[in-house]
């Protein structure tokens, strides 16, 4: 029988689970993924959290929950550098001890550790080492690290071409996305594209006729030249792509607002704020507005701030 292995469905699930899903699939693992982020979730997760934590990792914690009794272990990586010379958020380093941490009882923590500022040799010997655990075959471990970096370019390849992780990862069809108004979306993609996150922020925007950019639809090429504008290098890999991505929109223009959405309490994201409010101060092109989540975010706040940006940019265009 196959091992059961869980996949919470928070936090670099929206970057690389196809990555993920398809390498462990191809090693003989059965698949679950969490249920969508939900209040009961939020709740669980909030619980169990200290409460300096971001919200994203509280939700985290709360799919680990949702996973517990049905999964023999859950798949937790360590994802430490995902390019030379930059690291991920310090909450990413440690989730697997995080999570061991938790005063619930959870089952086997898979923790793989990816780490590219080690080199490449050292980065594949912790693949191998991971895949150990599943078969001794080096040659399939190889086969079904390959076959998820060839999933992973598929579904960034849909992002490009406009889709969101949802609808990419699900297979959907692109909904439509046109309308008088073009907004950006800058934030985590946890923040961006997780429904109950962020109280359905884009499928509000398209109700209300507005056509949505995100990051996922810019060429990473063009957001690290954007990124490279900055006077000194951000060394937070994914802080940098959410900076590219707001500089490209406001040098081109290409949008006509943006929203920047971030969480209370995280010291990467109220940096990567002052940056894009400096920048779009000094530009003067595309109006900006940050968009500050946590647990005790109401939707009829958040939506008398939003209707109002937008009825800014309509007067604004006129």
């Amino acid at each position: 029988m196959n091992a059961t292995v869980g996949i919470p469905q928070a936090l670099l699930f929206y970057k690389y689970y196809p990555l993920w899903e398809t390498f462990l699939k191809e090693l003989g693992v059965d698949i679950v993924v969490s249920n969508p982020t939900t209040k009961k979730i939020v709740n669980s997760g909030t619980s169990l959290a200290e409460n300096e934590l971001c919200l994203p990792v509280k939700i985290f914690f709360g799919h680990l929950v949702d996973l517990k009794d049905r999964v023999d272990a859950i798949f937790v990586p360590r994802v430490v550098s995902v390019e030379r010379g930059t690291y991920t958020c310090p909450k990413f380093l440690g989730l697997p001890d995080l999570a061991r941490s938790l005063d619930t009882q959870l089952p086997k923590i898979l923790d793989p550790v990816f780490n590219s500022r080690l080199g490449r040799k050292r980065f594949y010997e912790s693949i191998f080492d991971f895949g150990k655990q599943f078969t001794k075959s080096k040659f399939r471990i190889w086969r079904a690290w390959m076959a998820g970096v060839s999933a992973q370019k598929a579904y960034q390849k849909k992002l490009l071409a406009g889709a969101t992780p949802i609808e990419a990862i699900a297979d959907e069809q692109v909904s439509t996305n046109n309308g008088d108004l073009k907004i950006g979306l800058a934030g985590h993609p946890y923040n961006v594209h997780d429904p109950y996150i962020n109280l359905n922020l884009i499928k509000k925007l398209k109700k209300w006729g507005v056509s949505v950019a995100t990051e996922e639809m810019i060429p990473p090429k063009i957001l690290e030249h954007e990124a490279n504008r900055l006077p000194k290098r951000l060394f937070w890999s994914y802080e940098r792509e959410v900076v590219g991505a707001a500089f490209h929109w406001m040098r081109n223009k290409s949008v006509d607002g943006i929203i920047y959405i971030l969480s209370f309490a995280c010291g990467q994201d109220s940096l990567i704020q002052v940056l894009l409010e400096s920048e779009a101060k000094k530009r003067k092109s595309v109006p900006l507005m940050s968009l500050v989540i946590d647990e005790h975010s109401g939707e009829a706040g958040m939506i008398t701030r939003v209707e109002a940006f937008i009825d800014m940019l309509r007067w604004r265009a006129v």
